[in-house]
């Protein structure tokens, strides 16, 4: 049996992930190819998520009233708590694709910060979550680059937008941050999902994202 494979669709608010793995799952479904979705954070499903849940709603404050370091460790905890499940899914073959994963802490707790603090922050959630809890790196990350005004406009429409959401400075510092990050970490692919100042169709972003799985050997 083959080893299983980590992909990770990420992105700003608004960005289209949920949409483009309903959209990779029919695929794989259609190609008979085994995976497991895992959207983080687990809403729903452990108390670290319900405290995130909370945070976003506003119920801690601000943004900018926010401890980044206490955050990221309950982003790591809800993560930590599927990791055994996920290196289990990874041993039996499957592709295992994760909505959000360690950047999204990066990209959004590091959005408040200056580029010297966001630095050691990144450094330190890299020991956390790789070293401390163990969790497995990414095969290949997919960075849904869109406009943050576009994406911020996406999120109102589909509910009742959360404290990053609202905020376009927020959503610009973390889209800022995002592409950095898919400069200078391995095993990034970047999709650019605007075209003349709109959204492109999903069917035409799910299609590059087809092609631009190559260095996934599973599909």
């Amino acid at each position: 049996m083959s080893k299983g494979e980590l992909l990770v669709i990420d992105g700003i608010d608004g960005s289209g992930k949920t949409t483009q793995i309903e959209l990779l799952k029919k695929y794989l479904f259609s190609k008979n190819i085994p995976f497991e979705v895992i959207s983080f954070p687990q809403y729903g499903k452990n108390e670290y998520a319900d405290r995130i849940a909370d945070y976003l709603s506003g119920k801690f404050g601000e943004i900018s009233d926010i401890d980044p370091y206490e955050m990221a460790k309950l982003y790591a905890s809800d993560r930590k708590t599927i990791r055994d499940s996920i290196f289990g899914w990874l041993k039996e073959g499957k592709l295992v694709i994760a909505n959000r994963y360690i950047a999204s802490s990066k990209a959004h707790l590091g959005a408040n910060m200056n580029e010297e603090k966001r630095e050691k922050f990144m450094e330190w959630i890299d020991q956390l979550e790789y070293q401390t809890n163990g969790m497995p790196k990414p095969d290949l990350t997919i960075l849904l680059k869109v406009d943050p005004k576009v994406g911020q406009e996406n999120a109102l429409k589909d509910h009742k937008v959360d404290i990053h959401e609202k905020s376009l400075e927020h959503e610009q510092k973390a889209a800022k941050i995002y592409f950095e990050l898919s400069e200078i970490e391995e095993n990034w692919q970047v999709i650019d999902c605007m075209r003349n100042g709109g959204m492109r169709t999903p069917q035409d972003i799910h299609n590059e994202i087809i092609n631009r799985l190559y260095p996934i050997t599973l599909v």
